[in-house]
């Protein structure tokens, strides 16, 4: 994963002590499946830094308080702090010690149930030798197609990072399950598409994209990828639907 800042490198050191204590434990490491944009980045799909933990939660609903304690007691054996947690969920924010930077805040979050079209595998994660089963590339690309309108249906917000990693993985080829989108917006691929085409086009402006993305990526980069983020995102979905057909 990318460090675009140096102020970030204690931030990345906090994601894999994090990550390693999960899957050395024995009860999370077979619930907690990885996904989302710090997967991405770890396996080197993407070339951005990413800030929280994402996962699925495989396990079963009788044993959520099981996976929370387990994640508390990951809490106090590293000496972080629980800033704040959900009730009844699986959702955590550690906080960790940090003179240095504003960020000092690690969530994490797994979601549940698991939708029937996502599939798993294995991964090995280089940095911390550890391996974890995670989100296949197919898997986590649709889901972040969907993630871009979802995430805006729910909270009325849009994040620059959901735009940029559809264009990263759309602009190196990367397949995505269909079965994800037709289980997630009861519709076929091709009208999703002419959905996320249009509400890109309406609701994608330069302030979505600096907001969120500037503080992820190398300066360099980021003013470089933003003056044709959004026209070279709605190009490669326009060739998808023609692909796909009517």
């Amino acid at each position: 994963m990318i460090l675009p800042h140096k102020k970030d490198a204690i931030h990345k050191a906090w994601l894999y002590r994090v990550l390693e204590a999960i899957a050395d434990d024995a009860v999370l490491a077979p619930v907690m499946w990885f996904k989302g944009g710090t997967c991405a980045s770890m396996l080197n799909w993407l070339d951005r830094f990413s800030v929280d933990l994402d996962f699925d939660y495989a396990g079963k609903v009788s044993d959520i308080q099981k996976t929370r304690d387990a994640l508390e007691n990951i809490a106090a054996s590293l000496g972080l702090t629980i800033k704040d947690s959900s009730k009844n969920g699986i959702q955590y924010f550690f906080r960790y010690e940090n003179k240095g930077s504003e960020r000092n805040t690690i969530k994490i979050d797994a979601a549940f149930p698991l939708f029937v079209a996502s599939t798993y595998a294995p991964q090995r994660f280089v940095e911390i030798d550890r391996v974890l089963t995670c989100q296949t590339k197919e898997t986590m690309v649709a889901h972040k197609l969907v993630a871009l309108i979802d995430r805006f249906e729910k909270t009325g917000h849009i994040a620059g990072r959901d735009v940029y990693d559809i264009h990263q993985f759309l602009i190196n080829g990367f397949g995505y399950e269909q079965g994800v989108i037709q289980e997630r917006r009861s519709c076929t691929v091709a009208k999703f598409l002419v959905q996320l085409h249009s509400f890109i086009d309406r609701e994608v402006t330069e302030t979505v994209i600096r907001e969120d993305l500037s503080t992820l990526l190398p300066v360099e980069v980021f003013v470089r990828i933003r003056k044709v983020l959004k026209r070279e995102l709605m190009a490669l979905l326009s060739d998808e639907i023609q692909r796909l057909g009517p």
